[in-house]
C-alpha cells in the first residue's frame, strides 16, 4: 500500500503512516532534507494532479497558517490551499483524508479531532482530520485533566506541552511528539506519528471490510 504525504514538512504524518505499514513518499515545494522517506520537491496540487492516481491513499497537509491565531494576531496573509486540495483529491479519485488545525473546522466538511490525550502523549495538540471516499471513525476525546505548560518555560511532569511559536525544551518536545529526529520548526508544524498511524490503521479496516462486503 502506497501513501501520498502531501505539504509533508519534516514528516510527522509520513513516520504514522510508515508505522501503520505504509510505504510513503513525501511531497513538499520546500526542500525537506530531514524528511525520513522517499521524497519529492515539488508543487504539492500539481504533483497530486499528475501522478496520485498511482497510490493507494492520500494524506494533505495545507499549510495551516492562515487559520492560525497566532498568523491572525501578526495580521500575515497566507494562501487559503484547503479548499483547492479537496478539489484536486476529488478529482482524482484515490481514498483520502485532509489534515489541518482547529481554527480551519468552518472550512472543512464534518472533520474528526484526534487529542493527544486519547494516544497517551504528554500534549493535547487537537488536529481535524476530513476523510474522502470511506469513513474515519472518532475516537473518545478524553477529559483535559492535566495543566498545559505555561508559555515559555520546559513542561514539568504532570503537565502538557504547547510546542508552539519559539518554546523551550526542544529535546522533551521530541520525545513527547514521537519526532526525534526534527527541528524545532518541523515540531511546531507537525502532527504526531501516531495520529496518522491511527488513520492509516482504520483506512486498512476499511478496506477489509470493502473486501469482505
Amino acid at each position: 500500500m502506497r501513501v501520498l504525504d502531501l505539504y509533508c514538512c519534516q514528516g510527522g504524518a509520513g513516520k504514522g503512516y510508515r508505522d501503520a505499514g505504509f510505504e510513503v513518499v513525501g511531497v513538499d515545494v520546500s526542500p525537506q532534507p530531514r524528511y525520513p522517506y522517499e521524497f519529492v520537491r515539488a508543487e504539492a496540487i500539481q504533483f497530486l494532479l499528475t501522478y496520485g492516481h498511482r497510490f493507494n491513499f492520500i494524506h494533505a497537509s495545507p499549510p495551516c497558517q492562515l487559520y492560525s491565531k497566532t498568523q491572525r494576531i501578526m495580521q500575515n496573509d497566507h494562501p487559503d490551499l484547503l479548499g483547492p486540495t479537496r478539489d484536486a483529491l476529488n478529482a482524482v479519485g484515490v481514498p483520502w483524508v485532509i489534515e489541518n488545525v482547529m481554527g480551519a473546522a468552518d472550512q472543512m466538511r464534518n472533520p474528526v479531532m484526534l487529542c493527544g490525550a486519547y494516544f497517551g502523549l504528554h500534549t493535547y495538540r487537537h488536529r481535524l482530520f476530513e476523510p474522502g471516499g470511506w469513513e474515519l471513525p472518532e475516537p473518545p476525546h478524553p477529559k483535559h485533566v492535566k495543566p498545559q505548560t505555561k508559555m515559555g518555560r520546559r513542561r514539568k511532569p504532570g503537565e502538557m506541552g504547547i510546542y508552539v511559536g519559539n518554546f523551550i525544551g526542544v529535546d522533551g518536545a521530541k520525545e513527547d511528539m514521537g519526532v526525534p529526529w526534527m527541528t524545532r520548526n518541523g515540531i511546531r508544524e507537525c502532527i504526531p506519528p501516531v495520529y496518522t498511524e491511527y488513520v492509516g490503521n482504520k483506512f486498512l479496516k476499511h478496506l477489509g471490510g470493502t473486501s469482505l462486503g
